[in-house]
This record gives structure tokens, C-alpha cells and sequence, in this order.
């Protein structure tokens, strides 16, 4: 496989600046780089025993990802798709996430992305586009496994991301990187932040781009994004988060056939939103509005327009010794139009208030008991309204033991992707979809986290999904008439294991397996085993990172919303990557000059037939910070 080791003008005038850096920024020698916990930061369960999975921008950095499916790909119970080294071709197989088997319906999906909080997907088709979620500026992404109401709803499970605040103390801080190598990729962040009395701000912004392992395979990724937040006084404030990505794929085709080879997908997303919070002694809480709107354009195809606008009424109360009140509010109200087949939605809305309620009563020999118990009500201006609960329980023994039990049930309206299908399939389909409820998960998981030591965690999660009234169109003899109608239920079953092992202050382990078997034999991206690994070392200006990863043979492609089956499979792979930095003071407490060979062992793998993945690859680059 041809190799290709090309370098941006900016990095190319870092690189040589080097030597002179110390005119402009000094640090002491002696500053300590605190080693990052390997792969991810944290496995964490709340008082209402909901589960998630957190990677921090230290594992972005380690992981030497450039967009979210690079960032996840290591993540227990997170399959990803793609097929270029930068870029996203679409919301499916071009470049996806999927958590627990979950998110492989198309259009349409049972996963929703968000920012701080807002819903930021691909409203038209009623999926994320991944190329909307920038990864610089961003603090952490938290992967939420299953329903939670408390947290999110209408939806099976969540990738949410969090942005960077400045810090607490007045000042200016920031860091930028410059990256490049193999097949022409090139990638610049940029992230500054500050505070001053009352008022703070951040800035983001980044560009990633590749011509590809293969003809075709060019990526581009574009974004800024910038927050002004004001401290109206000692327990309000208000805060004004304003973003802007805009990016370009190219399918590079099937290897053999060629097909689709040199399509282009398109994206653009604006997000806006303003929050009001406070923050008293016994309540908390935050009321945001917000505005999304972008495209998504595929040549030769369609272009999708999408935009959404809503709020979210937050508030925690602590009203008893041990009790915790969580209540609020989603609204959202959905639309937009795909001029190319001439359809302009009508404006879906769906509001759905929710109150959850825990109570932690202390026990004897140092334990603790937190029951919890929940409810949300989703009301539609077109669709059937519904119901969702949940109640948990969560035991624990100080920090050192922890066992939780959930039960809940998840609810995921169909979008406008029916309204649109129906529209391209008229008059067969006529209006049946406005028939439709919304698809249901009966969610049900055990876990157990064990800290036998202050360097030692082990997270295990048994858990069993049962997917119901899963919405398709179908066609006689399937059915009596054409339409849309509920069809088919299936369950996952399935088994997380993590551990995690500090040694000193040099190596930070992590090893993450997941096991998978569903009744539906065709499930896409749901392989039966995966196996995550990673090792970080740190020693004086050194710091190494290595990861890789283990999945057997799966299926792959979409599911389509219709009466199908999916036949194509990918083999299983092991696939591994290393990064090596050394910490250059003059640059700054955490500027380092870096180098990441991706795919070490030169594997050929794939996430869909036909697309082969790129082997061997090398990038270097440098980081500065102040």
C-alpha cells in the first residue's frame, strides 16, 4: 500500500521555530504532566444508577484522534463505521458510532448526539452526522448506555459532548497543535480561554484534512466555536455558546466494482444557544433556548436541510437529608426541507417533561442504599403521546464497592425521515405514517464496580436490551396494504468487563471487553466479542501511548426500513496504534513535539466490504500551550 508523508506550511514554520521558542515561552522544568488514565477516563454511575462512559480530551490527545469515531473507537460497547481517514461520507456506514448494537437503522436512528446539552443531528433524516461534532474545544465525551430519562429523551442511548470552560482563577490560557503525514493529512487545532472578574470566554477552532489511502478518499473538517459567559452574581449566570462546522467526504467506491466512487457528502451545521443557571444551596438549575440548522448534501443526490430549535428546563433539589428532586422540561420542534425531491416539512414537536427522585439511606458496616425512580411523558403534535420509567438501586460501601440495578424504558419517535419517504414513495405510502407510536426499549442492567485498591478499578455490566415496535414501510405480502407499520422485535444481551491498573506514577493501564449476542442474527455493527486495550507511560519528558483493538466477524451496512435482511460481513481484525511524545518546556507546561504511527502492524481491516482501511501511517506534530 502506497505510502505518503506530506506536511502543511504552518507545521513545516513550527517545526523550525523550535529552537528559537524560548523568546516567547518559558516554564518551569520542573512542572509535573499528570499521566491520563489509558483509552478512557472513567466508568461512573449516578444517584439514579444510570451508566455512561467518559473520554476526556487526554484520551483524544493519546488516542491521537482527529474527529468523534476516532475518539470512540476504543470505547466498551461503542462500534464505529467509516471509511476514510478524515471525514464522514453521510450518516451510516461512511461514518457512524453504535452503541450496544444500537444506531444502525437508516434513516432514521436510536442514538442522538448533543453539545452542552443540545440536540445536534441530522434532523431531515433523523441521524447524527458525525462530522458536526467537533473534537477541539471539547472537554469530554460521555457515552450514555442505555435510557436514562433523567438525562435524555426520545432516544435509546446518547454521545454527549461537553465544551471547554475557562478556568476558575482571571487569565488566559490556550494550546495549539499542528499535525501531518501519511496521505497528505494535515490538522490544526486551536483552543483559548479566559476569565476576567465576571465575564469568561473560550475559543475553538480546528481544521483537519486528507487526500486518503486511496483515490477519493479526501476529507475536510472545519469548525470555530466560541462561548462568552457573565456571573450576574453569587449564585446567577448566563452564558452565549455560538458554532459553526462546515465539512467535505468523497467516497472512494468499492475497490473492486467501483461504485459510488467519487460521490461527495457535504455538511454545514450552526448551533446557538444561551443558558441561564443558578446555583443555591438545596437547588440547582439551568433553563437554555437553542437554535441548530445546517445541510447535509450528497453529489450526485439529495440535500437535506435541516433545523431545530427548543429549550431544556433543568432544576436538582435536595428538599430532605439523603433526597435528591430532579425535574424539567424538553422541547423541541423539528423541521426542514429536501429541495431536490421538492418536500418542505411541516414542523414536528415533541415536549416532554420528567421528574426522577432518589433517596440515599445509610446503612450499617459502612453501606449505603439509593433507590430511585422516574418518569417522563412525551407529548407529539402528529404522533401517538407516551409514557417512559425507570427505577434503579444503587448499594455501596464507601468508594471502595458499588453494585447498581436499572430498569427503565426508552422511547425514539420516528422523525421526518417517514414524512420524506412517504413523500418519494407517493402515493403508495399516502399518510400512514402519521399512524405510527414511537419505537420502545425495555432496558434492563446489573453492575458492579470494585476498587479493591486507590490504583485498582474493575467495572463489570450485565445488561439486556429488548427493542420493540421497530417502524418500517412494507408491501404486500408482507402486509394487507402499503404503509408504514411497527414490525418486529429483537433483543441484545450482553456482558461489559473493564479494568483499569495505575503502577506508580509511570503506567496507567486500561483492557475493556464486550460481548454481544442478539436474536437478531443480521444486527449490523454488533460484533459478538470486541477487546480494547491500552498502555500509557510517562517518564521525565517522555510519554508514550499505545492502544489497540479486537472484534470478531460482523455484519455490516444500515438497517433499512423495510422488511430485509442484512447478508454483508466484515472479518474480524486487530488493529494497533502508538504515539510517542517528548515534552519541550520552552513550549509551554504542555507543549511536546509528537509523532503516532496509526495501524502498527500494518493490518488490512474494514468496517464495510470493499473499503479496505489504510495500513501503516505515520503523522508528526507539535503542541504549545500558555
Amino acid at each position: 500500500m502506497q505510502k505518503q508523508f506530506k506536511f502543511s506550511p504552518v507545521a513545516i514554520a513550527l517545526w523550525g521555530l523550535l529552537p528559537a521558542a524560548t523568546v516567547w515561552a518559558q516554564s518551569p522544568q520542573n512542572d509535573v504532566l499528570i499521566i491520563a488514565p489509558a483509552v478512557i477516563d472513567s466508568n461512573s454511575a449516578d444517584d439514579m444508577a444510570g451508566f455512561r462512559t467518559t473520554v476526556t480530551s487526554r484520551q483524544i490527545e493519546d488516542l491521537n484522534a482527529i474527529d468523534a469515531a476516532a475518539a470512540l473507537r476504543r470505547t466498551p460497547g461503542v462500534s464505529i463505521s467509516r471509511f476514510n481517514p478524515v471525514g464522514s461520507f453521510g450518516g451510516e456506514e461512511g461514518g457512524a458510532v453504535y452503541i450496544r448494537g444500537m444506531g444502525s437503522s437508516r434513516p432514521g436512528s436510536e442514538i442522538k448526539t448533543y453539545i452542552d446539552g443540545v440536540p445536534f443531528y441530522m434532523g431531515i433524516w433523523n441521524h447524527p452526522l458525525l462530522d458536526l461534532l467537533p473534537l477541539n474545544g471539547m472537554a469530554r465525551l460521555n457515552v450514555i448506555k442505555g435510557p436514562q430519562l433523567h438525562e435524555f429523551g426520545n432516544t435509546f442511548g446518547a454521545i454527549a459532548l461537553e465544551s471547554k470552560k475557562a478556568r476558575a482563577a482571571d487569565g488566559v490560557s490556550g494550546e495549539v497543535s499542528v499535525r501531518g503525514g501519511s496521505f497528505g493529512t494535515v490538522a490544526e487545532q486551536l483552543d483559548v480561554s479566559g476569565r476576567q472578574g465576571d465575564w469568561d470566554f473560550a475559543l475553538a477552532q480546528g481544521h483537519a484534512s486528507s487526500d486518503g489511502h486511496r483515490p477519493d478518499a479526501k476529507g475536510r473538517l472545519n469548525n470555530v466555536m466560541g462561548q462568552l459567559g457573565y456571573r450576574i452574581d453569587g449564585q446567577w449566570s448566563i452564558r452565549l455558546l455560538a458554532m459553526n462546522s462546515s465539512n467535505t467526504a468523497t467516497d472512494p467506491g468499492h475497490q473492486d466494482t467501483q461504485a459510488n466512487k467519487g460521490q461527495t457528502f457535504k455538511t454545514r451545521g450552526d448551533l446557538l444557544a444561551l443558558t441561564v443557571a443558578h446555583q443555591h444551596d438545596k437547588v440547582q438549575g439551568s433553563f437554555k433556548v437553542y437554535s441548530t440548522e445546517g445541510y447535509g448534501e450528497q453529489n450526485p443526490g439529495l440535500k437535506s436541510n435541516f433545523k431545530t430549535t427548543g429549550l431544556r428546563w433543568r432544576e436538582s433539589l435536595q428538599p430532605w437529608q439523603g433526597g435528591q428532586v430532579q425535574a424539567g422540561l424538553d422541547v423541541d420542534k423539528i423541521g426542514g426541507d429536501v429541495p431536490t425531491v421538492g418536500f418542505v416539512a411541516a414542523d414536528l414537536r415533541v415536549n416532554s417533561p420528567f421528574v426522577a427522585v432518589s433517596h440515599k439511606l445509610d446503612l450499617t458496616g459502612g453501606w449505603s442504599a439509593t433507590p430511585s425512580v422516574g418518569v417522563r411523558h412525551y407529548s407529539h403534535n402528529v404522533l401517538k403521546s407516551e409514557s417512559a420509567h425507570q427505577a434503579g438501586l444503587v448499594l455501596a460501601q464507601g468508594e471502595r464497592l458499588a453494585l447498581r440495578v436499572q430498569m427503565s424504558k426508552g422511547v425514539n419517535y420516528p422523525g421526518l425521515d417517514a414524512a420524506v419517504l412517504s413523500h418519494l414513495m407517493a402515493p403508495a405510502l399516502g399518510n400512514t405514517w402519521k399512524s405510527l407510536g414511537a419505537e420502545r426499549l425495555d432496558h434492563q442492567e446489573l453492575g458492579v464496580s470494585w476498587k479493591p485498591s486507590s490504583d485498582t478499578s474493575v467495572d463489570l455490566a450485565l445488561f439486556k436490551d429488548r427493542v420493540k415496535d421497530r417502524y418500517i414501510f412494507a408491501f404486500p405480502p408482507a402486509v394487507s396494504a402499503p404503509g408504514f407499520v411497527h414490525l418486529g422485535t429483537y433483543d441484545v444481551t450482553g456482558t461489559e468487563l473493564t479494568w483499569a491498573q495505575s503502577m506508580g506514577k509511570s503506567w496507567q493501564m486500561f483492557a475493556g471487553w464486550t460481548h454481544l449476542n442478539s436474536s437478531k442474527s443480521d444486527l449490523p455493527y454488533a460484533p459478538q466479542d470486541s477487546l480494547s486495550v491500552g498502555i500509557n507511560w510517562q517518564e521525565g519528558p517522555w510519554r508514550a501511548s499505545a492502544d489497540a483493538q479486537h472484534q470478531t466477524r460482523m455484519t455490516v451496512l444500515g438497517q433499512a426500513r423495510t422488511v430485509s435482511t442484512n447478508t454483508v460481513q466484515v472479518n474480524g481484525f486487530t488493529v494497533a496504534n502508538l504515539r510517542l511524545g517528548y515534552k519541550v518546556p520552552q513550549l509551554g507546561q504542555r507543549g511536546e513535539v509528537f509523532a503516532a504511527i496509526e495501524n502498527l502492524l500494518d493490518k488490512n481491516y474494514a468496517f464495510r466490504e470493499g473499503y479496505p482501511m489504510p495500513g501503516r501511517s505515520l503523522q508528526v506534530g507539535v503542541k504549545a500551550s500558555f
